[in-house]
């Protein structure tokens, strides 16, 4: 299967959905972030979303993709390949309850990889006055599919600082993980994909059983930078970013190690219960 980058910049169709309360309550839940600011409706300010929730907003559209790809041409049959690789979130502000968001979406970048090609679609949701809310760039790593010519779009992808966590670490915490958090995150986000909660499906697929979404190990490590590194208050975010590498298993207690440096990035990665990467690459850029 074969796939070419001259699909960069095809518009997807809009999406349109209104935030409630209940989902963002939810979402914070299920990664037992207690955080008072997603929880407390009697503060002056009202509750705002948990940064990650952003990930459940735009599932609607990544599930049924194919859908909302108003040109002919794109080779579907590739995407039953794409398995989640890259994430990078920007942040402009913090969704609240009753936001009515448009997404709008193309195709940003096309990229020969080492085990396939990465295609990196950019999703940009706005409110009600059109103000910008956030941007994600969500790639899919489509195994066994090869890139027909030197992919384009890369440098319209936002980068990253080169540097990574490394020894010594500015931190690093264990956390364990739930065995019924798969199930948890699945029902609260509407985040629906089967290797996660059927063992049957998932031992088809040939994985040893379900596995943990990767955007809820994400979550986990942004709840625990957030109270450590920005005093608890997520307006704090300006950007999330990592790669997907490896599995997390219900019931794995996984490790996050983190620097920071003087210019307030946070640079971290997740090592799963084996010691092999889960989360790679990963990197928070906070407000001062």
């Amino acid at each position: 299967m074969n796939v070419g980058s001259h699909h960069v910049g095809k518009r997807l169709k809009s999406y349109q959905m209104t935030v409630f309360q209940r989902d963002t309550m939810n979402f914070a839940a299920c990664i037992a972030d207690g955080n008072p600011l997603y929880f407390d409706d009697e503060c002056e300010t009202g509750v705002v979303a948990h940064p990650m929730y952003s990930v459940a907003v735009t599932w609607p559209i990544l599930e049924k993709i194919d859908a909302y790809m108003e040109w002919e041409a794109f080779p579907r049959e590739i995407l039953a390949t794409q398995v989640h690789y890259s994430e990078h979130l920007v942040l402009h502000r913090l969704m609240v309850p009753g936001d009515r968001l448009t997404i709008k979406g193309d195709i940003a970048a096309i990229i020969p990889h080492r085990s396939g090609t990465h295609m990196i679609t950019r999703l940009a949701a706005c409110d009600a006055h059109g103000k910008p809310v956030f941007t994600e760039y969500i790639g899919a790593l489509m195994r066994g599919v090869t890139c027909t010519d030197p992919g384009r779009g890369a440098d319209g992808v936002p980068s990253t600082p080169a540097a990574k966590a490394a020894p010594p670490f500015s931190w690093e915490a264990s956390i364990p993980v739930d065995p019924l958090l798969p199930y948890l995150y699945d029902g609260c986000t509407r985040i629906h994909f089967p290797i996660h909660t059927s063992r049957h499906f998932a031992r088809q697929v040939g994985l040893p059983g379900i596995i943990l979404q990767g955007t809820a190990t994400l979550a986990l490590c942004v709840k625990e930078i957030v109270n450590r590194e920005a005093a608890a208050d997520p307006h704090r975010l300006a950007s999330v970013s990592c790669r997907f590498t490896g599995m997390v298993l219900p019931g794995d207690t996984i490790l996050l190690q983190a620097d920071r440096d003087r210019n307030s990035h946070v640079f971290f990665h997740v090592l799963n219960s084996q010691g092999r990467r889960a989360i790679s690459h990963g990197h928070i850029q906070l407000h001062r």
